[in-house]
This record gives structure tokens, C-alpha cells and sequence, in this order.
């Protein structure tokens, strides 16, 4: 009914129709009568197309001339984006031939759901572990000293963004989607992050972006791609960092947060181009050139504002072994006609010339993690890779990619 990677709402509609109707009489109704009524910011067509509003589910029984039914639409817009839509459902009056009333039920926030469940079950735990009395004294401090963390969470700007009690001293901030996200850094003791709260860039992150080195960290999913997509557009970003496919930065541990900033790529390198002719989506194209390796998450002057190290000389794949930035290894492949296949830690797996990586897809094991090769990408070889767990790919070139898979992400490098 609704992808559980983006959807933050589900939209429960009753319908009442005087006469017989089926689905597709009412799925018309719908696109056919609320269109042009929001603009273009809230046409539906649109909206499906981009992936903010999963597909129109609709349930319908006729008895006695009459037809009832049940309507679910899947949203990733933000609150009011999705109360405004679901108030337009109800001016539709005719479905078909037939006179009908459509009523808004419910607006049930997925994420608060799934909060519920887990708070449920996190209280069954602790009180499983208090009666066995394995509980550590170390929990309970770490404890308290998250609530003093989350107690210093303040507002910035005229638009009250989320953010920690560093973000206007610091040099340096991080742009998060939400408030949740916020909090997770706060708890890992990062304190200059502030949330847009919003697919809409406020005027307050602009502002922020113009005086800092302003790093984007959005969750690694299809929602998280398309305000990093609109953030690059209207705002000045330094750097961007990803989250792991499929995964909330409200949901991150330590370790992983630390990793995803240390990767961060600079976004001077990163502008927009189809990857297929027949995908909407746009994919980031990063032009490798050497960056160093902050090796912790940018926190009170990490990171000088626009400032560029000279690019240092880079060791072969044989003299380099440990865990390294994906910044290293697009320099190191760029014009060099080979490719890379990645560990989740950014170590070489394998390298192998472009004849050589078809075949190495057949024999990898399923530690590989992600492909940077200096050469064309097929559909062939995406299919592949998504069989085998990859989370991205970063290439010179896409060929006939008609399918665009959401777990991994597709880099283009220049």
C-alpha cells in the first residue's frame, strides 16, 4: 500500500456514491477534479512522478445501487502540504454518472506508528532487565546526560529551524532534515546542526549558508534526495554527505555518523543531469578532485570557510590498504580506464581494468559495497549490482538506464 523507505502519512478517505462506480471511475474523479485546483506545487500528476504521493489505493463494495468504499494515498510531504492535499479530496462530488461525498477519516502519521511500537517494546526490555538486575550503571548516566543534551536544542532565525546551541558561534554547520535528526547529533555531542523541518528551503538556512561552511546531511533515501536536490539549487552548500541507503540520520549510530561526514564530497563538484531517458530523477555528478580527510564529524571550526588543501600525493591501492575516503578513490580511477569494487569501509576489494568488470561482478562474494569505475554503466550491470547488495555506484558515463533502482545511488563523475 505505502513504501515504508518515504512515506510519512497515509491520507484514509470514505467515499459514498449514489449508483454503481468502480475503481477506475473513482480514480478519475480524483486526478480529474482537483486538477489545477493547488497549482503546480500540488499537482498530483507531479507529485507521483517525483515520489511525494505514493499510487491511489481504492476499495470499493455496490449493494442495493449503492457504493461505499475506502480510499488509502501514501504521502512524503510535510504536514501541511498533506493536510491541504487531503482537503481537496473532499470537494470531489461526482463520481462518474453519480453523485457522491467524499469524507477524510483519518491523516495517520506511519512514523509516529512505528514510534509507538517501539517504545512498547523498548519498555517490556528495560523492565526484563531490571528484574534480572543486568542493567549497567553506565546506561544510566548516558542517560542523563542525553537529557541534558536534548534539554539545549533551541530555535535559529524567524522560522524557529531546530538547532543545537552551537550553530551560531560556529564556522561550520549541518543542514538536517528534522528535529529528530538534531537530536541524534546532539547525542554523539555534535552541536552545530539545524533541520529545514520541511521540503521547503526557509530564508533562515539560506542566510546560514551564505556567513558558514554549510555541510548537507539528509537521510539516505528518495525524500532525503529530493530537498538535497532543491537545497543545491537555492542555498550556498560546501559539502555534502550521505546518509547509508535506506537509513534516517535520526537513526544513525555514532559510528556511522562519523563516516558519513568523514566522506562527505565537496559540493563545488556536484551538479544535476538525467541519467536515462526515460527517469525524472536526476543524478549527482561529482567531479573528483582530492579532498582531505577531516576524520571526524565537522563540528566548531572544523572547516574554513571555502578553503581548498592542495591535493596531497595519493598511494597506490597496494600501498593503502585501511579504510579511506570515497573523495580518494574518484581521484585516484578518474582517466585511469579501470574501476574500483569498495568495501563498506572504503577499502579495495578488487581492481580491475574496464574488460575485467562484468566478469568480477560474477565472482564477488557479497562484500562489495560500492563501484567506482572511470567507464560506462549498463542496465545489465545495475541489475547486478542491486542483486548483490551494492549501495552505490560512481561512474564516467550511463548507458540505456531505464530502471533506477532506490536502494542504491547513482554518481556520474566529470
Amino acid at each position: 500500500m505505502y513504501s515504508s523507505d518515504t512515506t510519512k502519512y497515509l491520507i484514509h478517505i470514505h467515499l459514498d456514491a449514489e449508483g454503481v462506480v468502480e475503481k477506475p471511475d473513482v480514480v478519475g474523479a480524483i486526478f480529474g477534479q482537483t486538477e489545477g485546483l493547488l497549482g503546480e506545487d500540488l499537482d498530483l500528476r507531479d507529485l507521483q512522478r517525483t515520489g511525494r504521493l505514493g499510487r491511489i489505493d481504492v476499495q470499493v463494495t455496490s449493494k442495493k445501487g449503492e457504493t461505499k468504499g475506502e480510499i488509502y494515498i501514501a504521502s512524503s510531504l510535510d504536514r501541511a502540504e498533506t493536510a491541504i492535499l487531503a482537503a481537496s479530496f473532499e470537494t470531489i462530488d461526482r463520481v462518474g454518472p453519480c453523485a457522491a461525498k467524499v469524507r477524510v477519516e483519518s491523516i495517520e502519521d506511519i512514523r509516529v506508528s512505528k514510534r509507538k511500537q517501539v517504545v512498547a517494546r523498548a519498555k517490556e526490555l528495560l523492565l526484563d532487565a531490571f528484574e534480572d538486575g543486568s542493567i549497567d550503571s553506565t546506561l544510566l548516566i548516558d542517560e542523563v546526560r542525553e537529557s541534558m543534551r536534548m534539554e539545549k536544542i533551541g530555535t535559529v532565525g524567524e522560522d524557529k529551524l531546530p538547532a543545537g546551541p552551537n550553530v551560531l558561534e560556529s564556522d561550520a554547520i549541518i543542514i538536517v532534515e528534522g528535529r529528530a535528526d538534531v537530536l541524534n547529533l546532539l547525542r554523539f555531542g555534535i552541536k552545530n546542526a539545524v533541520a529545514v523541518e520541511g521540503s521547503r528551503i526557509p530564508r533562515t538556512i539560506i542566510e546560514l549558508c551564505e556567513k558558514k561552511t554549510a555541510t548537507a546531511f539528509f537521510d539516505g533515501d528518495r525524500g532525503g534526495d529530493l530537498i538535497l536536490r532543491e537545497l543545491l539549487q537555492v542555498a550556498e552548500i560546501d559539502f555534502v554527505a550521505y546518509a547509508p541507503r535506506g537509513k534516517s540520520v535520526e537513526d544513525l549510530s555514532r559510528k556511522e555518523i562519523v563516516k558519513a561526514l568523514r566522506n562527505k564530497i565537496p559540493a563545488d563538484y556536484i551538479r544535476e543531469e538525467p541519467v536515462g531517458e526515460e527517469d525524472d530523477e536526476k543524478t549527482p555528478q561529482l567531479n573528483p578532485a582530492g579532498v582531505p580527510d577531516e576524520g571526524a564529524p565537522a563540528g566548531e571550526g572544523a572547516v574554513q570557510r571555502k578553503k581548498r588543501e592542495p591535493k596531497a600525493h595519493q598511494a597506490s591501492a597496494a600501498e593503502k590498504t585501511g579504510p579511506r575516503t570515497l573523495s580518494e578513490h574518484l581521484s585516484e580511477v578518474r582517466g585511469q580506464r579501470m574501476a574500483r569494487f569498495l568495501s563498506s569501509e572504503y577499502t579495495v576489494l578488487r581492481e580491475v581494468k574496464l574488460d575485467d568488470v562484468e566478469r568480477t561482478l560474477e565472482e564477488l562474494n557479497g562484500n562489495a559495497r560500492g563501484l567506482v569505475i572511470d567507464g560506462e554503466v549498463t542496465q545489465k550491470m545495475i541489475d547486478r549490482m542491486v542483486g548483490k547488495g551494492f549501495e552505490y555506484v560512481a561512474a564516467r558515463g550511463y548507458k540505456g538506464i531505464i530502471k533506477r533502482p532506490l536502494s542504491m545511488r547513482l554518481l556520474k563523475i566529470t
